[in-house]
């Protein structure tokens, strides 16, 4: 029940379009009580003699009414009567329907940028534990649980409580006795309702969950698409796939074969309750307690009250499914923010660059601290290379300073401001960044080095271009800066990649630069062209890069060596290399040769 009332608030601004809805779906309904009345007039009025055993005086009312006109003249208008209601009553459901639709899907937009926009601000830390398949099936598929309970839950059920209502009072009216009979199977079926809607809300949920394994396993087969094939690994992917889809099957068929049961059930007992019906009512019009009219009439309306208890039925088996599906989103929602912004957080100012590191711990697991005790002072404008080993906590350190991750202990300071006073939006704004894999996106080259800065100018991005020493290699292509760079920068080369990063970060202009293993995927001679373009983006930036290959950063100023979470040695190159510890058993395990009597 909580989930249901959950999702009111995402309603709460359309409210008034709600009630006008309700006001036309109110005003449908009552035409389509109205229907069976005209044929039943035909029947005892036009049909029946006039003075026939059960036929009330208001019948023979509407008799007479139309005796100065043939019997067909008069069939002829209850028929026409009869047709303007359904055309009315249709005519008033369409619109009562478009608005709840309308409703539903605006509230379905409102989730779904809700839920992408929490995920886009939920820290690293949430994103590196979970498939991001998972997260965008949520996002896609999931939210849409919303509309189902809005227009299967909110409209069905209103729509069928009113029609119950007025069936059965109308009905009390004209027969009590059949009503009760007829009332008579409504405590099996919310029985039904009951025992089938747990097990339909497990079933949703475990399908939704191998879903998103299916969906998992498909994009991450279609995205290594090169390295399958690399390796003539096609049939192993088919093999994960058809193991994921076999189980996202079973798990269908299985809420399937709910369903059907359920349903099959429902079937019995409403057929159960029509027979007896039938019975009781033949029984009272052979003793002329009711005429062929009023059971004609009674027939349509027992119709109209077993209709809205199979919605009800059906509408609640539907909302356990969708419930599924919004306790998911919920889920993301509820999470959460570890670096959100402090309530007094103020706005960084420009940066000068200076970075401190005071007594910085973290870990991702209590059990396993990755980093511990880090104290480290950079100077504005200074460059400062992190080397180690594999896991020595070189990038973990790095990413404290745009607060992808807070310290478990300690303080990451920039221009003196702790980083946990400062808005996230402003701190990152000083930050330029350079990644080993540059991530572009599915479109032109223009809009990924633009994404840099937001508002940038079309000189400002050629300059930036330029800069990178892009601008060559982009107007050779065939729609120059409009040219599409395919998925993942797929229709460009590694080194032309790297480019556009460095062209975003020469575009940001920010006074702090962090570079991630810029060059480790290139050949010698390409990495060797980056690092000048680099250098070029290094001046008057204060500088934390991270590299294994220690020949690129060896004379480049200060270098800090960690092993295990922890600072063995700082220093310059040449005089790590003299002092003889780890970073010269390292520089000498990697082939590097001193070169010069001061580093020998």
């Amino acid at each position: 029940m909580a989930i249901y009332l959950r999702t009111i608030r995402y309603f709460r601004a359309y409210s008034g379009q709600t009630i006008l809805a309700v006001v036309l779906m109110s005003a449908g309904i009552g035409f389509n009580l109205l229907a069976p009345w005209p044929f039943k007039f035909v029947v005892d009025g036009i049909l029946q003699p006039k003075n026939a055993a059960g036929v009330s005086s208001a019948h023979v009312f509407i008799a007479e009414w139309f005796s100065w006109t043939s019997d067909r003249g008069a069939a002829l208008t209850l028929f026409v009567i009869m047709a303007l209601i359904a055309i009315v009553s249709g005519l008033v459901n369409l619109l009562s329907n478009t608005l709840l639709i309308k409703i539903g899907l605006k509230a379905l937009l409102h989730l779904r940028t809700q839920l992408y926009s929490c995920l886009q601000s939920l820290p690293l830390q949430f994103h590196d534990t979970r498939r991001s398949s998972d997260s965008s099936f949520r996002v896609a598929y999931d939210s849409q649980s919303l509309q189902t309970i809005y227009n299967k839950g909110f409209a069905t059920i209103f729509g069928a409580v009113v029609t119950l209502v007025g069936a059965l009072t109308i009905m009390f009216r004209m027969n009590w006795q059949l009503t009760l009979v007829s009332m008579a199977v409504i405590p099996p079926l919310f029985w039904a309702i009951q025992h089938f809607g747990d097990r339909i809300r497990r079933e949703s949920t475990t399908i939704q969950e191998r879903e998103s394994d299916l969906l998992a396993t498909t994009q991450e087969g279609l995205g290594s698409i090169r390295m399958v094939q690399a390796f003539g690994r096609e049939s192993f992917e088919v093999s994960q796939f058809v193991r994921h889809a076999t189980r996202s099957l079973e798990a269908n068929f299985r809420l399937n074969m709910t369903s059907m049961k359920s349903a099959l059930l429902v079937t019995a007992l409403i057929a159960v309750g029509t027979s007896a019906m039938y019975y009781v009512g033949t029984l009272q019009v052979l003793d002329g307690r009711l005429s062929i009219g009023d059971l004609t009439v009674f027939v349509a309306y027992l119709a109209t009250l077993y209709q809205p208890i199979q919605q009800l039925t059906y509408t609640a088996w539907a909302l356990e499914g969708a419930a599924a599906g919004a306790q998911r989103c919920f889920e993301i929602l509820d999470r959460e923010e570890e670096t959100k912004d402090d309530p007094g957080a103020i706005s960084m100012p420009s940066a000068k660059g200076e970075i401190t590191f005071a007594g910085v711990s973290f870990a991702y697991d209590p059990k396993a601290p990755v980093l511990a005790g880090v104290n480290l002072a950079i100077a504005p404008g200074e460059t400062v290379a992190f080397v180690g080993g594999t896991g020595a906590g070189k990038s973990t350190l790095l990413s404290l300073v745009p607060r992808f991750y807070d310290p478990t202990a300690g303080i990451v300071r920039i221009d003196g401001h702790d980083l946990r006073g400062v808005t996230k939006a402003s701190l990152r704004a000083q930050i330029g960044m350079v990644l080993q894999d540059t991530l572009l996106f599915s479109s032109s080259i223009r809009e990924n080095i633009a994404y840099g800065r937001e508002g940038a100018t079309e000189e400002e991005i050629v300059e930036a271009a330029r800069r990178a020493q892009a601008y060559d290699f982009i107007m050779a292509q065939p729609q120059g800066f409009d040219s599409p760079v395919g998925e993942r920068g797929g229709h460009l080369s590694v080194g032309q990649r790297q480019r556009l990063g460095i062209a975003r970060a020469f575009l940001k202009n920010a006074p702090i630069l962090i570079l991630d293993e810029p060059t480790s995927a290139l050949d010698p001679s390409t990495e060797k062209a980056i690092m000048e373009t680099i250098n070029e983006l290094m001046k008057g930036r204060t500088t934390l890069i991270i590299t294994h290959r220690l020949s690129t950063v060896h004379h480049l100023g200060k270098v800090v060596f960690l092993e295990n979470g922890s600072i063995a040695e700082q220093g310059t190159g040449p005089e790590l290399l003299a002092a003889g510890g780890s970073y010269a058993r390292l520089y000498h395990a990697a082939g590097h040769e001193p070169k010069g009597t001061n580093e020998s």
